[in-house]
């Protein structure tokens, strides 16, 4: 853990999702796991199915400008169509669900650290460039969804980070100043640089974490009781 302030006192965490609650692996895994089952039920030819799923979804995404934000519901959609030439079966998003759900993993040590937060007293919000529905079973699944006092996804606002919206909508909702809160991302473009734009503290996880806009820099969720001054 790099140093920060150690003067500095925080009333509330936020923290992005993918990569830093859920590990990003296992969401790659549930993907090929419900492609996989596809070309099996329907003779697909797997290797090829499943890069045509991948690089229609990549595109989709793509596709916005700006931070303008699209859900990933119509970029599964628009995947799951172009392996079956427009016309997709009609229980395609209940075998996503089943898929996905089964490989999803959490981050080490983040469900941990989650309920120690809150049960030291802490708010926590949820600030991600996700689905609504996506973000909430999530959450669902760790069984932290209780914990956050209030979820702010990309599909709300309309827009993705690093706007300046999407950390205010979390704020706002929390009642916090940008001074009390802690940003959480493994993104330092887009988590850090972004929540450090409005003076909120910053922790960049992992590599892609880092930056010089990163008050703090850890490999390890369980560092951020540190930080907070939690005693673990």
């Amino acid at each position: 853990m790099s140093e920060g302030d150690p003067d500095r006192a925080y009333d509330a965490v936020l923290w992005d999702i993918g990569g830093v609650i859920v590990e990003l692996k296992s969401v790659r895994e549930g993907y090929a796991t419900f492609v996989a089952e596809l070309a099996d039920e329907h003779d697909l030819d797997p290797e090829a199915a499943l890069d045509t799923w991948k690089s229609t979804l990549g595109e989709h995404f793509k596709g916005r400008e700006g931070t303008e934000y699209r859900t990933a519901r119509e970029g599964y959609e628009k995947a799951t169509t172009a392996l079956f030439d427009g016309d997709p079966p009609d229980d395609w998003e209940a075998t996503f669900a089943e898929a996905t759900d089964a490989t999803l993993r959490a981050e080490d040590g983040a469900v941990e650290t989650i309920r120690a937060l809150d049960e030291a007293g802490l708010k926590l919000a949820i600030v991600s460039d996700i689905d609504t529905r996506e973000a909430e079973n999530m959450l669902e699944t760790f069984g932290v969804r209780e914990r956050f006092d209030h979820v702010t996804t990309s599909e709300d606002v309309g827009h993705t980070k690093p706007d300046a919206r999407m950390f205010r909508d979390a704020l706002d909702a929390l009642d916090v100043d940008p001074e009390r809160a802690l940003m959480v991302g493994d993104r330092h473009s887009h988590d850090v640089a972004g929540a450090a734009d409005l003076g909120i503290g910053t922790v960049g996880y992992g590599e892609d974490g880092r930056g010089p806009e990163a008050d703090y820099e850890i490999d390890d969720l369980r560092e951020l009781l540190d930080v907070v001054g939690v005693v673990r």
